[in-house]
């Protein structure tokens, strides 16, 4: 089995051809089957997949940079192989029939959301499903896709021991849902986040499993709670996004000579000062997601189990780094002052890119008021975030 590249490698390798496709990537408002392919073939889309399926299972600091290099390159790409790459990890917590039939193919990308939009009625041997979801990100270049599901007996629903309605998510392949395009939006228009429903359709006992199901495969990425796990993975991206709006205008100040100015945009201390912001917003909160995961993965690793607080650490570092990556890009937007509302400065799109990945429920503004009460010592068992922690809702 050949061994992923690592990340640097990864993105010297796709960087030409990202860049050749970046304007059907937003005209066609989903990857262009090129870019596809190569994401396969260089195995970011199984970048948490078990060994033992083709994957990677990568640690979960080389998955960060992984993705953040590629959306350096371009958003809607970063963000499409965070969606395949996180969802790969599920690989090691279906039941091993599912997982092989499901990941062990080379082109294997799951695509899907586990909101619980979904009805899933028990019959023998599994269950009849019926749902619509929104915001699947690269469906339309996936093999299979999942949903969140509410599980009924018949019309009665079922309850679990703490007395919320039982979840489950299910698997299916994408053949069987129908897609429908929904995806007009300002940011990430390539991922091709739309739609999709089923309609009673049969789905096996084998494709079904909730985030607090003890995890099959063996390794230490797999005892890591799946939703913070993503918190940080969805990181790396905006992290990407923001590093390409840096860059962007570092490019165009030694070329743009303002309105009424002798000098190029470079040798104006209010650039200066913007860049500078920038990287001291970009860099710190950086630090902090990646001393997070870091600390994260050694507890992973001696075969212990995140702390209450190494958990909320980890969740916070992203929504916090996330923050400060949109502020780094509205600086770059700013001080690159008419030329940034040009398609051909890629600043516009990095604003863009980034207000619609800092608007997902996992990074909104929302969480630093839970997290404080996390660090005022309330009980979070009862919130959103604890179940979350604990993965029962």
């Amino acid at each position: 089995m050949t061994a992923i590249p690592g990340p640097l490698e990864t993105v010297q390798a796709l960087a030409p051809l990202v860049a050749e496709h970046a304007d059907s990537i937003e005209t066609e408002r989903c990857l262009p089957k090129p870019v596809v392919r190569a994401l396969i073939e260089s195995g970011v889309f199984k970048l948490l997949a078990p060994r033992a399926l083709g994957g990677a299972e990568a640690d979960p600091i080389t998955a960060c940079r992984t993705l953040e290099e590629l959306s350096r390159l371009d958003g809607s790409t970063g963000w499409c192989a965070h969606i395949a790459a996180d969802y790969s990890l599920f690989g090691g917590l279906l039941p091993a029939e599912a997982a092989r039939e499901i990941y062990s193919e080379p082109g294997a990308v799951v695509a899907g959301t586990f909101r619980r939009n979904g009805t899933a009625r028990r019959v023998p041997g599994g269950y009849h499903v019926s749902g619509r979801w929104g915001f699947a990100s690269g469906i339309s270049h996936s093999t299979w896709t999942i949903g969140g599901f509410n599980v009924y007996d018949g019309d009665m629903p079922r309850f679990t021991a703490s007395g919320v309605p039982e979840p489950r998510m299910l698997f299916f392949p994408t053949a069987d849902a129908e897609i429908i395009d929904t995806w007009h939006v300002a940011g990430l228009r390539g991922t091709g986040s739309h739609d999709y429903a089923v309609n009673d359709l049969f789905v096996p006992e084998r494709r079904a499993f909730w985030f607090s199901d003890k995890p099959v495969q063996p390794g230490p990425l797999y005892t890591l709670p799946a939703m913070a796990l993503f918190v940080a993975l969805m990181t790396s991206v905006t992290l990407g996004i923001a590093r390409h709006a840096i860059d962007s205008l570092t490019e165009l100040a030694h070329v743009k000579q303002p309105s009424g100015v002798a000098e190029v945009l470079r040798e104006s201390p209010h650039a200066q000062a913007r860049i500078g912001e920038a990287e001291g917003l970009l860099r710190a909160g950086r630090a902090f997601l990646y001393e997070a995961v870091e600390e994260a993965w050694d507890v992973a690793l001696s075969g212990r189990h995140l702390t209450w607080e190494q958990r909320g650490l980890l969740w916070l570092s992203g929504v916090q780094a996330t923050t400060q990556a949109l502020q780094a890009v509205n600086l770059m937007f700013r001080a690159g002052g008419a030329s940034s509302n040009f398609q051909s400065v890629p600043l516009e799109r990095c604003l863009r890119d980034i207000r619609a990945a800092s608007q997902h429920r996992l990074l909104q503004l929302s969480n630093f008021e839970v997290a404080g009460q996390f660090f005022l010592g309330f009980d979070m068992v009862g919130t959103a975030w604890g179940r979350d922690f604990r993965g029962d809702a």
